[in-house]
């Protein structure tokens, strides 16, 4: 007997065997009854829109396409969700009744503020395997698509602003920095910048490839490492791009950005991973907030000299591993006694790895931009500086924090990382000097028994 109430029809599962998965009210208005979990090569109704990564030009190559709702579902040529990890938060606003399922943008006044010029890494399938090169023109290069309903959208934005940091004011009241009106505009230290974000958008044969490993052995791992939240990493083959539920990048870019790319003036770079708990509440138990500040000030004193400066941003939050893994280990090394020679130990105990970072695709952005060489590298990252000189980018100089600018309570980290490696102009402590290297203790404030 056919139900005869919404809330007794079980949708029809396709991809898989049928389940008795009921969703509420709300959601089977909006879907209908007929759940497609997963789709196929050749499958009836599957049409991708041909998609070259690499191809000169944009219209050849295609607009990247993700998404499942309205007609675009047919027509997808990629895997996952636009917006990253805020993806997740859109199925919130649509599940939620906030944000209609087949809401589409208006672009209207959106272009970018600058317009870089394509450069042959665009064109470079190698290059660029983690950023979509076009996603920055999608409204003005794939009109066409959007006109015909088809869910295209922006994985680049680029704009401009103003910023105002607090060491960056300090450097501008001791007059460290100049105000030149360009660049550094008030004596209170605001700085003119344009900003580029960046969502990433994953070739995967390109990302196997730079990686060393098997793109199907890569495919398998982000399937069941996600809950096999995407199916379609094993049973579409033919899709080769993917939108990971991830964060991004953020380029500021301190004087004209046309200069980013003339290898006739001095560029000079801060790529810097982040660290929420120093960049934003200047914890001090890391260097990250003061060489993250250190970056910014000289990417604008390179910029007033004549050259250019940029700031990357990347959400990598804890090496990668999270803040959940990062204030474990807190734990671990201050109740363990921290000590400089035991700092790598307290993360591999808990996650396994020193670093999940893993840098081999942080170089795309540079090439995105046009940059041939770095000058002044403001990183004492061995990891950072192979991946950028490994895929043929120079850098002539690198720049360590300066000692003065390292909270006390962090010599732990920097001393234990220029021990392991790290590029330093001065003292490389030996592994019983680094025993002598203690953090602060606990003592007297801890709130609960272990």
């Amino acid at each position: 007997m056919k139900p005869t109430t919404e809330e007794e029809v079980k949708p029809e599962v396709v991809g898989t065997d049928k389940a008795d998965i009921i969703p509420p009210t709300s959601l089977a208005k909006r879907y209908g009854s007929r759940i497609i979990l997963t789709t196929y090569p050749g499958q009836s109704g599957v049409e991708p829109t041909s998609l070259i990564w690499g191809a000169e030009d944009p219209q050849k190559r295609g607009p990247v396409i993700v998404s499942r709702a309205g007609q675009t579902m047919k027509y997808r040529n990629a895997i996952g969700a636009h917006g990253g990890s805020y993806s997740i938060y859109n199925a919130l606003a649509i599940a939620g009744g906030d944000l209609d399922m087949d809401f589409r943008p208006n672009f209207f006044n959106t272009e970018p503020t600058f317009k870089f010029k394509p450069n042959k890494a665009w064109a470079d399938p190698s290059a660029i395997v983690s950023m979509d090169p076009y996603g920055h023109e999608v409204a003005s290069l794939y009109t066409g698509y959007i006109e015909k309903g088809l869910d295209v959208r922006p994985t680049i934005a680029i704009t401009r602003a103003s910023m105002r940091v607090a060491e960056i004011a300090e450097a501008v009241k001791n007059g460290v920095l100049p105000v030149d009106g360009e660049i550094v505009m008030t004596q209170e230290g605001d700085v003119r910048v344009t900003k580029v974000a960046v969502e990433p958008v994953w070739h995967l044969p390109g990302v196997a490839k730079r990686f060393n490993i098997d793109e199907g052995k890569l495919r398998r791992a982000l399937f069941e490492h996600t809950g096999g939240m995407y199916p379609e990493l094993i049973t579409r083959p033919d899709l080769e791009v993917f939108l990971p539920p991830i964060g991004g990048l953020t380029v500021y870019i301190f004087g004209p950005p046309e200069k980013v790319s003339d290898p006739n003036v001095k560029l000079a770079c801060r790529v810097h991973d982040e660290c929420n708990g120093s960049d934003v509440f200047q914890s001090d138990i890391c260097t990250c907030r003061p060489y993250l500040a250190f970056g910014i000030q000289e990417a604008i004193r390179e910029a007033q000299n004549g050259g250019s400066g940029i700031c990357i941003y990347f959400r990598k939050e804890g090496r990668a591993l999270g803040e959940v893994v990062k204030y474990l280990v807190y734990n671990s090394r201050k109740r363990g006694g921290d000590t400089a020679d035991k700092y790598f130990a307290r993360t591999e105990n808990i996650a396994g790895v020193r670093d999940m970072r893993f840098q081999e695709l942080m170089p795309d952005i540079l090439h995105w931009l046009g940059v041939t060489k770095i000058d002044r590298m403001l990183s004492m990252s061995n990891m950072k500086h192979d991946a950028i000189v490994g895929s043929g980018i120079p850098i002539l100089e690198r720049i360590p924090i300066p000692d003065e600018m390292i909270p006390e309570d962090s010599r732990v980290e920097i001393d234990a990382k220029i021990n392991a490696g790290y590029f330093t102009t001065g003292k490389a402590y030996t592994d019983a000097e680094l025993k002598q290297v203690k953090g602060r203790g606990w003592e007297k404030w801890e709130d609960v028994a272990h």
